[in-house]
């Protein structure tokens, strides 16, 4: 894993667009290069550490402690200054580590997928991955245009945004919905060969625990065969 130095360019370009920075000074997400990556609907790795992940988190939390849990509750209160009610739209994480205190397993997505998942949950890091294949160009992070249309993973067809949401785009449109919605066309496939992952912070959340998130996913992923983690940089809004 190598952290790419100010000297280097990164292997993608990031811009913030000024009202953000303006809006939300102390966002910053780190941006990692995964390779090797893959996404075969084979689970018998992800199983074994699933097994631990899950043990721990039992032992950590209760459905009443969660909620005081100061990640937790910082990405809440993010949410709420977007005026998500956190409680309806729960936070990537939290939604998570609320299912694996239920009882439940997470989702089986894919090798990769279930990765970086198990490691949100660990850290209650929001994250999320896209093929860079798919990928048209640098990113933006900017605020949403009004009606501008976005199609979700699993949504049936793209929905229009109000124009208070802050965005990931490429040159082609929306790729996340910062920081808990990921974009249809720009999931994470059994073709995909490399894939971006982001750790997106909000106030609160400090990048030595984003870092930790992307480091996590890299020892998930080697463990289960389904990627590594090739070097990652920080960004956040210009001052």
């Amino acid at each position: 894993m190598v952290l790419v130095s100010a000297q280097q360019r990164p292997f993608i370009r990031v811009e913030w667009h000024p009202r953000v920075g303006f809006a939300h000074p102390q966002l910053v997400m780190v941006i990692a290069k995964f390779t090797d990556i893959s996404a075969e609907k084979r689970f018998d790795e992800v199983e074994r550490l699933e097994a631990e992940v899950f043990e721990e988190i039992r032992r950590r939390y209760t459905l009443e402690s969660l909620k005081h849990d100061p990640v937790v509750r910082a990405y809440r209160d993010f949410y709420w200054r977007l005026s998500i009610d956190p409680t309806k739209q729960r936070p990537a994480s939290e939604a998570l580590i609320r299912r694996i205190l239920g009882g439940g397993n997470i989702w089986r997505v894919n090798k990769f997928v279930n990765s970086y998942n198990l490691a949100s949950a660990i850290t209650g890091v929001t994250l999320g991955a896209y093929d860079m294949g798919k990928i048209r160009g640098g990113l933006t992070v900017r605020f949403a245009e009004p009606g501008e249309p976005f199609q979700g993973i699993g949504m049936s067809s793209p929905k229009p945004l109000n124009g208070n949401e802050i965005v990931v785009s490429d040159e082609e449109g929306v790729v996340s919905i910062y920081p808990y919605r990921d974009s249809e066309r720009t999931k994470i496939t059994e073709e995909t060969q490399e894939a971006l992952l982001i750790a997106y912070g909000v106030p609160g959340v400090q990048v030595s625990l984003l870092e930790e998130a992307i480091n996590a996913t890299d020892r998930i992923a080697r463990a289960t065969l389904a990627g590594r983690l090739e070097c990652y940089f920080t960004s956040k809004p210009s001052a």
